[in-house]
Protein backbone atom coordinates (compact mmCIF):
# COMPACT_ATOMS: atom_id res chain seq x y z
CA UNK A 1 0.00 0.00 0.00
CA UNK A 2 1.48 3.41 -1.12
CA UNK A 3 1.99 6.04 1.54
CA UNK A 4 2.64 9.89 1.07
CA UNK A 5 5.97 10.99 1.35
CA UNK A 6 7.42 13.10 3.78
CA UNK A 7 7.89 17.53 2.82
CA UNK A 8 10.37 19.44 4.24
CA UNK A 9 9.83 22.94 5.19
CA UNK A 10 12.49 25.52 5.46
CA UNK A 11 12.69 26.26 9.53
CA UNK A 12 14.86 27.60 11.76
CA UNK A 13 15.04 25.89 15.94
CA UNK A 14 15.86 29.01 18.14
CA UNK A 15 16.34 30.00 21.74
CA UNK A 16 14.51 33.12 23.07
CA UNK A 17 14.73 33.99 26.29
CA UNK A 18 13.95 30.73 28.42
CA UNK A 19 11.91 29.35 25.39
CA UNK A 20 12.81 27.45 22.37
CA UNK A 21 10.66 27.24 19.09
CA UNK A 22 10.26 26.59 15.25
CA UNK A 23 10.56 29.45 13.49
CA UNK A 24 8.99 29.84 10.11
CA UNK A 25 8.79 32.56 7.20
CA UNK A 26 4.94 33.27 6.04
CA UNK A 27 6.39 32.35 2.31
CA UNK A 28 7.64 28.94 3.20
CA UNK A 29 4.91 27.57 5.07
CA UNK A 30 2.95 24.94 1.99
CA UNK A 31 0.15 27.21 0.41
CA UNK A 32 -2.50 26.06 2.45
CA UNK A 33 -0.97 26.51 5.44
CA UNK A 34 -0.31 30.36 4.86
CA UNK A 35 -3.28 31.56 6.15
CA UNK A 36 -5.18 30.73 9.43
CA UNK A 37 -7.32 27.72 9.48
CA UNK A 38 -7.14 23.93 10.18
CA UNK A 39 -4.31 22.92 7.67
CA UNK A 40 -2.17 25.62 9.15
CA UNK A 41 -2.79 24.11 12.73
CA UNK A 42 -2.16 20.32 11.74
CA UNK A 43 0.73 21.32 9.85
CA UNK A 44 2.15 22.83 13.20
CA UNK A 45 0.75 20.28 15.72
CA UNK A 46 2.89 17.88 13.27
CA UNK A 47 6.09 19.64 12.73
CA UNK A 48 6.24 19.91 16.76
CA UNK A 49 4.70 16.18 17.20
CA UNK A 50 1.51 17.04 18.68
CA UNK A 51 -1.10 15.55 20.13
CA UNK A 52 0.78 13.09 22.19
CA UNK A 53 -0.97 10.87 24.91
CA UNK A 54 2.64 10.36 26.19
CA UNK A 55 3.08 13.87 26.69
CA UNK A 56 6.93 13.16 24.90
CA UNK A 57 6.59 14.90 21.78
CA UNK A 58 8.98 11.73 21.03
CA UNK A 59 7.61 12.13 17.30
CA UNK A 60 8.08 15.97 16.71
CA UNK A 61 10.32 19.33 17.67
CA UNK A 62 8.49 19.88 20.74
CA UNK A 63 10.59 19.41 23.95
CA UNK A 64 7.32 18.54 26.01
CA UNK A 65 6.97 21.45 28.10
CA UNK A 66 4.81 24.76 27.47
CA UNK A 67 8.24 26.37 26.96
CA UNK A 68 9.29 24.26 24.34
CA UNK A 69 6.10 23.48 22.65
CA UNK A 70 5.90 26.61 20.08
CA UNK A 71 5.94 27.76 16.70
CA UNK A 72 6.68 31.34 15.32
CA UNK A 73 5.45 33.04 11.59
CA UNK A 74 7.47 35.92 10.41
CA UNK A 75 6.89 38.42 7.66
CA UNK A 76 7.55 41.47 5.97
CA UNK A 77 4.92 43.80 7.57
CA UNK A 78 2.77 45.87 5.61
CA UNK A 79 1.65 48.04 8.52
CA UNK A 80 3.67 51.49 8.23
CA UNK A 81 6.47 52.03 10.69
CA UNK A 82 7.49 48.37 11.27
CA UNK A 83 9.60 45.55 9.57
CA UNK A 84 7.89 42.52 10.35
CA UNK A 85 4.71 40.53 11.24
CA UNK A 86 5.04 37.99 13.94
CA UNK A 87 2.43 35.83 14.78
CA UNK A 88 2.93 33.22 18.02
CA UNK A 89 1.37 29.72 18.43
CA UNK A 90 1.38 28.08 21.38
CA UNK A 91 1.16 24.53 20.69
CA UNK A 92 -0.33 22.35 23.22
CA UNK A 93 0.81 19.20 24.09
CA UNK A 94 -1.53 16.75 24.81
CA UNK A 95 -4.65 17.78 22.91
CA UNK A 96 -5.35 18.54 19.26
CA UNK A 97 -5.17 22.36 18.89
CA UNK A 98 -2.93 25.25 18.26
CA UNK A 99 -3.61 28.17 21.13
CA UNK A 100 -3.60 31.52 19.10
CA UNK A 101 -4.57 34.27 21.88
CA UNK A 102 -1.67 36.13 23.37
CA UNK A 103 2.09 36.56 22.34
CA UNK A 104 4.97 34.78 24.09
CA UNK A 105 7.04 37.05 25.31
CA UNK A 106 10.86 35.01 25.69
CA UNK A 107 10.61 34.03 22.05
CA UNK A 108 9.83 38.01 21.12
CA UNK A 109 13.64 38.07 21.82
CA UNK A 110 14.77 35.74 18.63
CA UNK A 111 12.22 37.18 16.39
CA UNK A 112 14.42 40.33 15.63
CA UNK A 113 17.48 38.28 14.85
CA UNK A 114 15.13 35.69 12.53
CA UNK A 115 13.88 38.50 10.76
CA UNK A 116 17.61 39.87 10.15
CA UNK A 117 18.79 36.50 9.50
CA UNK A 118 16.04 35.76 6.93
CA UNK A 119 16.25 38.62 4.94
CA UNK A 120 12.66 40.36 6.28
CA UNK A 121 14.58 43.54 7.16
CA UNK A 122 15.21 46.15 5.11
CA UNK A 123 19.22 45.97 4.55
CA UNK A 124 19.64 49.83 5.17
CA UNK A 125 18.21 49.62 8.38
CA UNK A 126 20.83 47.17 9.59
CA UNK A 127 24.63 48.57 10.72
CA UNK A 128 27.53 46.94 10.15
CA UNK A 129 28.62 46.83 13.70
CA UNK A 130 26.17 48.10 16.27
CA UNK A 131 22.45 47.74 17.16
CA UNK A 132 19.67 47.20 14.93
CA UNK A 133 16.45 48.67 15.68
CA UNK A 134 13.66 46.23 14.42
CA UNK A 135 10.19 47.09 14.76
CA UNK A 136 7.46 43.78 15.38
CA UNK A 137 4.32 44.03 14.96
CA UNK A 138 2.57 41.31 17.22
CA UNK A 139 -0.07 40.30 15.15
CA UNK A 140 -1.58 38.09 18.40
CA UNK A 141 -2.78 40.88 20.00
CA UNK A 142 -2.22 43.81 17.95
CA UNK A 143 0.53 45.22 19.54
CA UNK A 144 4.22 46.70 18.55
CA UNK A 145 7.29 45.60 19.86
CA UNK A 146 10.97 46.76 19.36
CA UNK A 147 13.84 44.72 19.47
CA UNK A 148 17.43 46.22 19.57
CA UNK A 149 19.50 43.34 18.19
CA UNK A 150 23.36 43.56 18.25
CA UNK A 151 24.98 43.31 15.01
CA UNK A 152 28.62 42.80 14.22
CA UNK A 153 29.99 42.57 10.72
CA UNK A 154 26.63 42.51 9.00
CA UNK A 155 25.34 39.98 10.68
CA UNK A 156 23.50 39.04 14.07
CA UNK A 157 25.53 38.78 17.04
CA UNK A 158 24.11 35.70 19.19
CA UNK A 159 27.03 35.12 21.67
CA UNK A 160 28.17 37.58 24.58
CA UNK A 161 28.58 37.95 28.51
CA UNK A 162 24.60 38.79 29.15
CA UNK A 163 23.26 36.08 31.74
CA UNK A 164 19.47 35.07 32.18
CA UNK A 165 18.31 33.07 35.06
CA UNK A 166 16.45 30.26 33.52
CA UNK A 167 19.32 29.99 30.22
CA UNK A 168 22.40 27.78 31.32
CA UNK A 169 24.68 29.64 28.88
CA UNK A 170 25.30 33.37 28.38
CA UNK A 171 24.76 35.03 25.22
CA UNK A 172 24.35 38.22 24.26
CA UNK A 173 21.73 41.17 25.46
CA UNK A 174 18.69 41.70 23.11
CA UNK A 175 16.40 44.74 24.58
CA UNK A 176 12.88 44.51 24.02
CA UNK A 177 10.20 47.62 24.41
CA UNK A 178 6.71 46.68 24.58
CA UNK A 179 4.64 49.26 23.59
CA UNK A 180 2.07 50.19 25.20
CA UNK A 181 1.60 46.81 26.09
CA UNK A 182 -2.43 46.83 27.09
CA UNK A 183 -3.95 43.62 25.89
CA UNK A 184 -6.97 45.07 23.88
CA UNK A 185 -9.17 41.74 24.24
CA UNK A 186 -12.02 40.87 22.96
CA UNK A 187 -14.75 41.10 25.62
CA UNK A 188 -12.36 43.17 27.98
CA UNK A 189 -13.19 46.46 26.18
CA UNK A 190 -9.49 47.11 25.95
CA UNK A 191 -9.17 48.12 29.57
CA UNK A 192 -5.91 47.45 31.56
CA UNK A 193 -8.03 46.30 34.38
CA UNK A 194 -11.48 45.23 33.02
CA UNK A 195 -13.20 44.35 35.96
CA UNK A 196 -12.48 48.11 36.56
CA UNK A 197 -10.79 47.20 40.02
CA UNK A 198 -7.23 47.04 40.85
CA UNK A 199 -7.75 44.46 43.02
CA UNK A 200 -10.93 42.20 42.97
CA UNK A 201 -12.78 39.35 45.65
CA UNK A 202 -12.61 36.33 43.07
CA UNK A 203 -15.04 33.95 43.97
CA UNK A 204 -14.02 30.21 43.21
CA UNK A 205 -16.01 27.16 43.59
CA UNK A 206 -14.07 24.52 45.44
CA UNK A 207 -11.48 27.09 46.55
CA UNK A 208 -12.84 30.49 48.47
CA UNK A 209 -13.00 33.71 47.84
CA UNK A 210 -9.81 35.47 47.25
CA UNK A 211 -7.93 38.81 46.69
CA UNK A 212 -7.16 39.22 42.94
CA UNK A 213 -5.68 41.56 40.93
CA UNK A 214 -6.59 40.97 37.13
CA UNK A 215 -4.57 42.69 34.72
CA UNK A 216 -3.98 42.63 30.57
CA UNK A 217 -0.96 43.64 30.11
CA UNK A 218 1.65 42.04 28.40
CA UNK A 219 -0.79 38.77 28.55
CA UNK A 220 -3.69 38.91 30.32
CA UNK A 221 -2.67 37.91 33.72
CA UNK A 222 -4.28 36.55 37.34
CA UNK A 223 -2.75 37.33 40.69
CA UNK A 224 -3.28 36.44 43.78
CA UNK A 225 -1.76 36.29 46.77
CA UNK A 226 0.92 32.87 47.74
CA UNK A 227 -0.13 33.29 51.35
CA UNK A 228 -4.19 32.86 50.21
CA UNK A 229 -3.25 29.31 48.75
CA UNK A 230 -1.10 28.00 51.25
CA UNK A 231 2.03 28.61 49.57
CA UNK A 232 5.10 31.12 50.57
CA UNK A 233 6.32 32.07 47.06
CA UNK A 234 9.46 30.37 47.44
CA UNK A 235 7.96 26.76 45.42
CA UNK A 236 10.10 25.47 42.78
CA UNK A 237 8.04 22.76 39.75
CA UNK A 238 8.14 19.62 41.87
CA UNK A 239 5.79 21.53 45.01
CA UNK A 240 3.34 22.07 42.09
CA UNK A 241 3.86 19.96 39.14
CA UNK A 242 3.62 16.97 41.23
CA UNK A 243 0.27 18.10 43.42
CA UNK A 244 -2.53 17.05 41.06
CA UNK A 245 -4.93 19.17 43.69
CA UNK A 246 -2.50 21.85 43.21
CA UNK A 247 -3.03 22.01 39.64
CA UNK A 248 -6.49 21.41 39.69
CA UNK A 249 -7.06 24.25 42.19
CA UNK A 250 -4.94 26.72 40.11
CA UNK A 251 -7.01 26.11 36.79
CA UNK A 252 -10.12 26.29 38.50
CA UNK A 253 -8.83 30.00 39.10
CA UNK A 254 -7.57 30.67 35.95
CA UNK A 255 -11.40 29.92 34.69
CA UNK A 256 -13.38 31.78 36.77
CA UNK A 257 -11.17 34.62 36.16
CA UNK A 258 -11.02 34.47 32.84
CA UNK A 259 -14.95 34.57 32.77
CA UNK A 260 -14.64 37.68 35.33
CA UNK A 261 -12.05 39.09 33.01
CA UNK A 262 -14.46 38.77 29.83
CA UNK A 263 -12.19 36.74 28.02
CA UNK A 264 -14.68 33.56 27.72
CA UNK A 265 -18.21 34.14 27.90
CA UNK A 266 -18.89 30.21 29.83
CA UNK A 267 -16.43 28.36 32.00
CA UNK A 268 -16.33 25.71 29.53
CA UNK A 269 -14.55 27.48 27.26
CA UNK A 270 -11.54 27.77 29.53
CA UNK A 271 -10.54 24.56 28.16
CA UNK A 272 -10.06 25.55 24.46
CA UNK A 273 -8.00 28.63 25.71
CA UNK A 274 -5.22 27.25 27.71
CA UNK A 275 -2.13 29.71 27.01
CA UNK A 276 -4.54 32.86 27.94
CA UNK A 277 -4.86 34.05 31.00
CA UNK A 278 -2.31 33.30 33.07
CA UNK A 279 -2.54 32.93 36.80
CA UNK A 280 0.53 33.63 38.94
CA UNK A 281 0.25 34.26 42.98
CA UNK A 282 3.08 36.55 44.38
CA UNK A 283 4.75 36.99 47.89
CA UNK A 284 6.77 39.52 49.39
CA UNK A 285 10.61 38.63 49.58
CA UNK A 286 12.17 35.93 50.85
CA UNK A 287 15.63 34.13 50.82
CA UNK A 288 15.18 30.81 48.53
CA UNK A 289 17.53 28.31 46.68
CA UNK A 290 16.72 28.46 42.87
CA UNK A 291 16.63 25.13 40.97
CA UNK A 292 20.05 25.63 39.69
CA UNK A 293 20.89 25.16 43.01
CA UNK A 294 21.21 29.33 42.83
CA UNK A 295 20.83 31.00 46.65
CA UNK A 296 18.29 34.23 46.11
CA UNK A 297 18.63 36.51 49.36
CA UNK A 298 15.36 38.27 49.94
CA UNK A 299 17.95 41.61 50.00
CA UNK A 300 17.96 40.93 45.97
CA UNK A 301 14.13 41.19 44.89
CA UNK A 302 11.36 43.11 45.50
CA UNK A 303 8.96 40.30 45.48
CA UNK A 304 7.79 37.09 44.52
CA UNK A 305 6.20 35.56 41.77
CA UNK A 306 5.54 31.97 40.47
CA UNK A 307 3.32 31.65 37.66
CA UNK A 308 1.40 28.53 35.87
CA UNK A 309 1.67 28.18 31.76
CA UNK A 310 -0.23 25.39 30.16
CA UNK A 311 -1.68 24.13 33.40
CA UNK A 312 1.72 23.94 34.66
CA UNK A 313 4.40 26.01 36.71
CA UNK A 314 7.14 27.62 34.79
CA UNK A 315 10.28 26.83 35.34
CA UNK A 316 11.21 30.52 35.19
CA UNK A 317 8.74 33.44 33.79
CA UNK A 318 7.15 34.12 30.55
CA UNK A 319 8.10 37.19 29.15
CA UNK A 320 4.57 38.35 28.64
CA UNK A 321 4.10 37.37 32.08
CA UNK A 322 7.00 39.29 32.89
CA UNK A 323 5.27 42.54 31.38
CA UNK A 324 2.26 41.89 33.25
CA UNK A 325 4.41 42.06 36.82
CA UNK A 326 6.26 45.12 35.97
CA UNK A 327 3.11 47.11 34.57
CA UNK A 328 1.04 45.97 38.11
CA UNK A 329 4.28 46.78 39.88
CA UNK A 330 3.92 50.07 38.60
CA UNK A 331 0.49 50.85 39.86
CA UNK A 332 -0.35 51.49 43.28
CA UNK A 333 -2.90 48.95 44.97
CA UNK A 334 -2.74 46.02 42.85
CA UNK A 335 -1.24 43.11 44.87
CA UNK A 336 2.17 42.95 43.06
CA UNK A 337 2.67 45.79 44.17
CA UNK A 338 1.64 45.86 47.90
CA UNK A 339 3.82 42.74 47.73
CA UNK A 340 6.58 44.57 46.37
CA UNK A 341 5.72 47.67 49.78
CA UNK A 342 3.32 49.41 47.72
CA UNK A 343 5.51 52.23 46.60
CA UNK A 344 5.57 53.94 43.55
CA UNK A 345 8.01 52.22 41.40
CA UNK A 346 9.32 52.17 37.55
CA UNK A 347 11.04 49.09 37.96
CA UNK A 348 10.89 45.87 39.77
CA UNK A 349 13.04 42.63 40.41
CA UNK A 350 11.18 39.67 40.80
CA UNK A 351 12.37 36.47 42.12
CA UNK A 352 10.96 33.40 40.26
CA UNK A 353 11.67 29.84 40.44
CA UNK A 354 15.36 29.72 38.14
CA UNK A 355 16.35 32.92 39.66
CA UNK A 356 15.43 36.92 39.34
CA UNK A 357 14.66 39.30 36.43
CA UNK A 358 14.40 42.66 36.42
CA UNK A 359 11.88 44.36 34.02
CA UNK A 360 10.56 48.46 34.12
CA UNK A 361 7.06 50.02 33.04
CA UNK A 362 5.80 53.28 32.74
CA UNK A 363 2.41 53.65 33.92
CA UNK A 364 0.28 57.09 34.07
CA UNK A 365 -3.18 57.63 35.41
CA UNK A 366 -5.32 59.55 33.79
CA UNK A 367 -9.02 60.44 34.61
CA UNK A 368 -9.20 57.19 36.96
CA UNK A 369 -7.82 54.96 33.83
CA UNK A 370 -4.10 53.28 34.37
CA UNK A 371 -2.09 53.28 31.26
CA UNK A 372 1.42 52.10 30.20
CA UNK A 373 3.79 53.57 27.51
CA UNK A 374 6.22 50.84 27.57
CA UNK A 375 7.45 47.96 29.44
CA UNK A 376 11.06 47.12 29.40
CA UNK A 377 13.35 43.92 29.76
CA UNK A 378 16.34 41.87 28.27
CA UNK A 379 16.38 38.27 27.44
CA UNK A 380 18.72 37.00 24.68
CA UNK A 381 18.31 34.57 21.60
CA UNK A 382 20.35 32.27 19.14
CA UNK A 383 19.51 29.76 16.91
CA UNK A 384 19.78 25.95 17.54
CA UNK A 385 19.61 24.60 14.13
CA UNK A 386 18.52 25.41 10.84
CA UNK A 387 17.42 23.81 7.97
CA UNK A 388 14.34 22.14 7.26
CA UNK A 389 11.83 20.23 9.02
CA UNK A 390 10.10 17.02 7.95
CA UNK A 391 6.50 16.22 8.38
CA UNK A 392 4.16 13.28 5.90
CA UNK A 393 2.55 15.33 2.79
CA UNK A 394 -0.54 14.34 3.82
CA UNK A 395 -0.80 15.28 7.57
CA UNK A 396 -2.51 18.98 6.72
Amino acid sequence: MPHTPQIKIPATYMRGGTSKGVFFRLDDLPEAARVPGPARDALLLRVIGSPDPYAKQIDGMGGATSSTSKTVIVEKSEKEGHDIDYLFGQVSIDKPFVDWSGNCGNLSSAVGSFAIASGLVDPERIPHDGMATVRIWQANIGKTIIAHVPVAAGCVQETGDFELDGVTFPAAEVQLEFLDPAAEEEGAGGSMFPTGNLVDELVVPGVGTLKATMINAGIPTIFVNAEALGYDGTELQDAINGDLRALAMFETIRAHGALRMGLISSIEEAAKRQHTPKVAFVARPASYVASSGKQVAASEVDLLVRALSMGKLHHAMMGTAAVAIGTAAAIPGTLVNLAAGGTARSAVRFGHPSGTLRVGAEAVEQNGEWSVSRAIMSRSARVLMEGWVRVPGDCF
